[in-house]
């Protein structure tokens, strides 16, 4: 089938996140870059967009210039990947949602619950598909973990814990010139929350795609030690889900000798999981009473859910950039099936009501811990 034509809003040079996309995006041969905006001036977007080789008037230095000349061509983008700080998300999307021109969208969804709310009504009168790029539930192991859940192989959920635990931040980082801290780290551009915002979204997220359960309120105790931070750095939510079952979430960017330490466990009433992403290939299950049983992607007990999303045979780990891709590819299956009418293939991306959970959940923990720590429910 052809590639289906991408464009790019941020992600110019010496943005991690914008190669990420890019090699996500090509990785199964689904999409092609054609044209982008890749920073906050025409002459850095130029210069960027001269790198990948792009046509000289396909790379603009302005996302509005961009949407509607792109939503005139002929042969214009059919999608477009927002890596920008999150500050920018909602009004660079909703210019490509106006155009019927689909959104794949780095998270949080916005940096405020209002702009989020916003961007669910934008997208729902588009009608273009909207995915938030939630990557790490691309992992098979992610995946295998949550068709066991609803298989009932764990029974009936009791405790869910996560955590995503860093060290970058453990010093003032941002006040060296460094980039990437110096966005992550200024509400202006951020958002309310820090480290709730760029790493606690995705622990909230893995713990609800895994569980399917639903929050019904939390309690959070956020923290910011380094001094003149003026976002946290460190947060502990307690969580109470629908059902009764109970959860802990811990984020935090000060704890030395954690890189990139997210993991979900699960504890059910037959039964548990526990699912870690720096050793991503394999899936610990402990039925209970029996012993420990280690499941690999490919290996005997994967199940058709690991194994659709796998490209490579046993032993070859699959990481990051993979599972990455595999929210593009099924993100090209579902703009595919809009195009030819079709009604499949959105079935488990994270997309725009996700999003909105997501920067409720932030919303929710700073209002709670400035309430020292109240239960509170989310303000979808």
């Amino acid at each position: 089938m052809s590639r289906i034509r991408l464009g790019m809003v941020g992600g110019g040079r010496d943005a991690f996140i914008g190669a990420v996309h890019r090699i996500a995006a090509r990785l199964d041969d689904r999409f092609e870059l054609v044209a982008g905006c890749f920073a906050s001036t025409a002459e850095k977007s130029k210069a960027s967009g001269a790198d990948l080789g792009l046509a000289d008037d396909r790379v603009y230095g302005d996302f509005t210039e961009m949407a509607k000349r792109e939503g005139r061509l002929k042969a214009g983008i059919e999608a477009v990947a927002i890596v920008t700080p999150n500050h920018l998300h909602f009004p660079a999307a909703r210019e490509f949602l106006k155009r019927g021109i689909h959104v794949i969208c780095d998270k949080p969804l916005t940096s405020t619950l209002a702009d989020a709310r916003k961007l669910v009504r934008a997208s729902e009168r588009s009608g273009a598909v909207f995915v938030l790029t939630h990557n790490y539930t691309g992992y098979p192991m992610v995946r295998q973990a949550r068709a066991m859940v609803a298989d009932g192989a764990v029974g009936a959920i009791r405790v869910v814990q996560v955590e995503y635990p860093q060290d970058w931040l453990t010093t003032a980082l941002e006040d060296t010139g460094q980039k990437q801290a110096g966005w992550r780290t200024d509400p202006a551009r951020s958002g309310a929350g820090g480290s709730t915002g760029d790493i606690g979204t995705h622990a909230f997220n893995l713990a609800r795609f895994v569980t399917g359960l639903e929050l019904d309120s939390l309690a959070a105790d956020l923290q910011t030690f380094v001094p003149g931070r003026r976002v946290d750095d460190n947060a502990h939510v307690l969580l109470r889900f629908k059902d009764g079952a109970r959860g802990m979430l811990w984020s935090s960017q000060v704890a030395p000798g954690n890189e990139n330490g997210l993991r979900v466990r699960v504890y059910g009433a037959v039964g548990g999981l526990e699912w870690a992403q720096e050793d991503p290939n394999r899936l610990w299950f402990t039925p209970f009473g029996e012993a420990t049983r280690v499941l690999t992607r490919a290996g005997p007990g994967a199940s058709e859910a690991a194994a659709r999303v796998s490209r490579i045979p046993a032993g070859h780990p699959e990481g990051y950039l993979e599972a990455f891709a595999t929210i593009y590819t099924e993100a090209a299956d579902a703009i595919s099936a809009q195009r030819d009418g079709s009604s499949t293939g959105l079935a488990l991306l994270p997309g725009v009501q996700d999003g909105l959970e997501g920067v409720a959940f932030v919303d929710a923990c700073v209002r709670s811990s400035k309430k020292n720590g109240a239960w509170v429910s989310l303000a979808l």
